[in-house]
């Protein structure tokens, strides 16, 4: 396959329809998916992630899915590796790879590189979870809007990963670290991707998809899957499994912290703002070809476009 040929990625917000997208995609093109999604990554996790199931598994051929257990943690710069090997491996078969999924951060490393940064330091990591244990996450995270407006921007008050991570940055390099994105002196970028975005017209219709999507796990076993994890005994709410969205407000309601529907309405809303955090990635993207997600031709358009460019 020539190297000048475009790589496709469909990007989206949470209940966009990428999937159904995906699968409309592969009746008509010789596609395998590279998921670029940080929660389908992990096994046992398949309700609250909307993971593809066995029949739709057997009809396209999906990438990174069920590679860690949910103890184990998954890097930005293991991605893009893992991601440029399959787009490679997919090629040589003579197939179309397309990258779909939610995960902004790592199309953006994709498109931008990924930057030499410095490496972990366990003493400045364990000053700053301390400091996060007595004031909680939510006042480290004003702290970085303070020092790297950029970065906290685009991340939840609980995201105790990627606040911490982008508070050591600052504090070995007095630097903040979204001026050290982009780069590429870690990882060069990749050439030829083209994004496709799903966004919605009406954010209100999305809203209420999400609400419905998430009445819909329920229904499926959600609270039964997340017990199952919690019932292990060597995970817990700080690990970036259980951070996912849905899982830590189930989470918190099998810890005996809230109620059934008190966990329901704070899953929905951090949903809703998952998906706020992921359209203000795309729209960053100037160069992304936008598909309004809402139009029931939605599916064909990414078909037309794809073609065309193929």
């Amino acid at each position: 396959m020539p190297s000048d040929r475009p790589i496709w990625c469909l990007a989206g917000p949470t209940a966009a329809g990428k999937s159904a997208t995906c699968a409309m995609l592969a009746k008509h093109l010789p596609i395998e998916i590279v998921n670029v999604d940080s929660a389908t990554i992990y096994r046992g996790m398949d309700v609250g992630t909307a993971k593809p199931d066995a029949v739709e598994r057997m009809q396209i051929r999906h990438h990174l899915l069920d590679i860690l257990d949910p103890s184990e943690s998954y890097s930005v710069g293991r991605f893009c590796q893992d991601a440029k090997d399959l787009i490679e491996a997919i090629q040589t078969r003579g197939n179309l790879p397309l990258l779909a999924g939610g995960t902004m951060m790592y199309f953006n490393a994709l498109r931008k590189g990924l930057d030499d940064l410095p490496s972990a330091n366990p003493g400045v990591r364990r000053d700053i979870e301390a400091r996060a244990k007595t004031t909680g996450w939510p006042v480290l995270h004003q702290e970085l809007m303070r020092v790297d407006p950029v970065t906290a921007g685009r991340l939840a008050p609980h995201d105790s990963q990627r606040i911490g991570r982008a508070l050591e940055v600052h504090i070995i390099t007095g630097k903040p670290l979204s001026s050290l994105i982009g780069t590429g002196s870690g990882s060069p970028a990749l050439a030829n991707l083209r994004i496709i975005s799903l966004e919605p017209s009406d954010r209100s219709v999305l809203h209420h998809r999400i609400a419905q999507r998430f009445e819909q796990m329920l229904e499926r076993g959600l609270v039964d899957e997340v017990a199952r994890l919690f019932a292990r005994g060597d995970l817990d709410a700080s690990m970036a499994s259980i951070r996912c969205v849905g899982y830590r407000q189930i989470w918190d309601l099998l810890a005996g912290k809230d109620s059934l529907e008190t966990a329901r309405e704070k899953a929905i809303a951090a949903t809703r703002q998952l998906a706020k955090r992921q359209l203000t990635w795309l729209r960053a993207m100037s160069d992304r070809i936008s598909v309004d997600c809402l139009n029931p031709d939605a599916p064909s358009r990414v078909l037309s476009i794809i073609s065309q460019g193929v």
